[in-house]
């Protein structure tokens, strides 16, 4: 066990009973939680797993688009995930670190060894088909400039824009390797989801993205992928990657996925990533059908699946139209993504309240301590979100727990701020009267001063509430759920009418927590105060 997860499991032990902490390891009857990465084929692969899983007994507990490579490594090594679909390349280059130095069998080899020596994980014997990175461009574009190898492409690049995911960039098997082997150095280069990228080609906001071979969008968008003559990208078969606690205490379940190994073909997968990302086939159905194309299954999910929702891509279909139809269909899980949602905000905004009012009101007593806790508070608003997330993984491994942590911290600013200036700026005239009469410090700040700042202070709770609302989206990515859920699975499927599904909820949600907060004001407010504000 390593530092950081000796120091993630006392802080567990002193924040919850030893029985709670030790549930996952003990109970042989817990859901078996199945993640994956925020693309297409990776949500295919994991739903695949959750159904072979569910077809023989199992439960399943999805976490679907939980976030890149790094992200699932932490959850995998802390026992927050118990199985998820990877790539061996990726492992060998991205994790380890490592440049390949064979083929299929010894990338294979290498990180069965290493990931078992290191965290304890185990790779199943790859599922049968090899997704490798593929640079691609316009066809047009390819054929006018004669383009056929990334040879070729090093000579123009220069002169071309290329859109990249975040997980290509940086990586020694991605951009930073490119530019190594081959010398490709482009004029500008851009972050953007996988999905997204497609459309960004064929808008010519970019000239080149990478892509995965298997990708269904190739075909859609008609792309030309460029060959890699030099050999650069290393093997890239598909397998999954167990956790050490899942395969240990679960070698039942171990055997049910062991069955898909060697049994998905390349063709298969690539029909299959066609269904969802052209045809808008909802995943679990292109899952089971994959899965009856393999002789593994019936051709259709189960009851509980086909409740996840339908296809949202209405060909032609203005979204605006096709959107209020596609919520009504899907009215239970949106129901349950706003319940999520508004628990996640709740619950931080409440634990901010607790800490922050109380603390501004210190602060005023202690004023040479404001400035320099007021900038701490500013420090830990100005990180980016999915950052922080990231941060909490550690500690508190994915889900609810680091969300509300990391929703708790960015709305400690705007309260603190407000509680503080609000008390400092309550009618100094009322208070030295209040002093004139024998008032105590303590009557002062119950009777006026608080009574006086209770518009301001409910000012940053509100603009706290607010942020929180939109911020919560993110924690999809680390298995929280909510209404980031349809979003980034949305983005992943370059699905708007999805996208909505979760952006639509989540303003209107934003505008009733502030509406009711904004009814709490003028409850809380003096009456003269209130009135004055109306």
């Amino acid at each position: 066990m390593t530092a950081v997860h000796r120091w993630r499991f006392f802080l567990l032990a002193a924040l919850f009973p030893p029985a709670s902490v030790s549930v996952q390891a003990q109970d042989p009857q817990r859901p078996i939680v199945v993640a994956s990465k925020a693309f297409a084929e990776s949500y295919l692969l994991a739903e695949v797993f959750a159904q072979v899983l569910e077809a023989d007994g199992h439960a399943v507990d999805r976490r679907p688009g939980l976030g890149t490579t790094e992200i699932l490594m932490q959850a995998i090594v802390g026992g927050d995930v118990d199985v998820y679909p990877e790539y061996t390349g990726t492992g060998l280059a991205a994790v380890l670190g490592e440049t390949a130095t064979g083929g299929s069998i010894q990338v294979f080899n290498r990180v069965s060894e290493e990931f078992e020596t290191r965290w304890g994980l185990h790779w199943l014997p790859p599922l049968g088909f090899e997704n490798t990175y593929a640079m691609a461009m316009r066809r047009e574009a390819a054929d006018s400039l004669g383009i056929r190898t990334l040879s070729g492409l090093a000579a123009i690049a220069p002169g071309l824009a290329g859109g990249f995911s975040p997980d290509f960039i940086g990586r020694a098997d991605g951009l930073d390797g490119l530019a190594a082997t081959y010398g490709i150095d482009f004029r500008e280069t851009r972050s953007l989801l996988q999905a997204v990228k497609y459309q960004a080609l064929e808008e010519h906001e970019v000239d080149v993205i990478d892509a995965y071979s298997t990708d269904g969008a190739i075909s859609r968008y008609d792309l030309a992928v460029l060959a890699d003559d030099l050999g650069f990208f290393p093997p890239y078969d598909a397998a999954a990657l167990l956790g050490r606690t899942f395969r240990e205490e679960r070698p039942e379940a171990v055997l049910v996925l062991n069955r898909l190994s060697g049994r998905i073909g390349v063709d298969a997968v690539r029909r299959a990533n066609e269904r969802i990302e052209v045809d808008g086939m909802p995943i679990a159905e292109a899952a089971a059908a994959l899965l009856a194309e393999i002789g593994l299954g019936t051709g259709s999910p189960g009851p509980e699946l086909d409740a996840g929702g339908t296809g949202s891509r209405g060909e032609g279909a203005p979204v605006l139209l096709t959107l209020p139809r596609y919520m009504w269909d899907n009215r239970g899980e949106l129901g349950r993504q706003v319940t999520r949602h508004l628990l996640l905000v709740l619950a931080s905004l409440g634990a901010a309240i607790l800490v922050a009012l109380p603390a501004g009101v210190v602060l005023e007593r202690r004023r040479v301590l404001a400035g320099s806790a007021l900038r701490v508070a500013g420090v830990l608003q100005t990180i980016p979100s999915i950052a922080l997330l990231a941060f909490m993984i550690p500690v508190l491994g994915i889900g609810v727990a680091p969300a509300v942590a990391a929703l708790f911290l960015y709305s400690l600013l705007p309260i603190l701020r407000n509680t503080y200036t609000g008390i400092i700026e309550a009618a100094p005239e009322a208070v030295g009267a209040g002093r004139a009469l024998g008032m105590t410090e303590w009557q002062l700040l119950h009777r006026i001063r608080l009574p006086l700042a209770a518009p301001v202070i409910m000012a940053g709770v509100r603009t706290a509430a607010v942020i929180n609302v939109g911020t919560a989206t993110l924690a999809a990515f680390i298995g929280a759920g909510g209404l980031g859920d349809p979003i980034v699975a949305g983005l992943s499927l370059t699905d708007p009418v999805m996208i909505l599904s979760g952006a639509v909820p989540a303003a209107g949600l934003a505008l009733v927590v502030d509406w009711g907060l904004a009814g709490a004001e003028t409850v809380i407010a003096p009456r003269g105060v209130a009135e004055g504000r109306r």
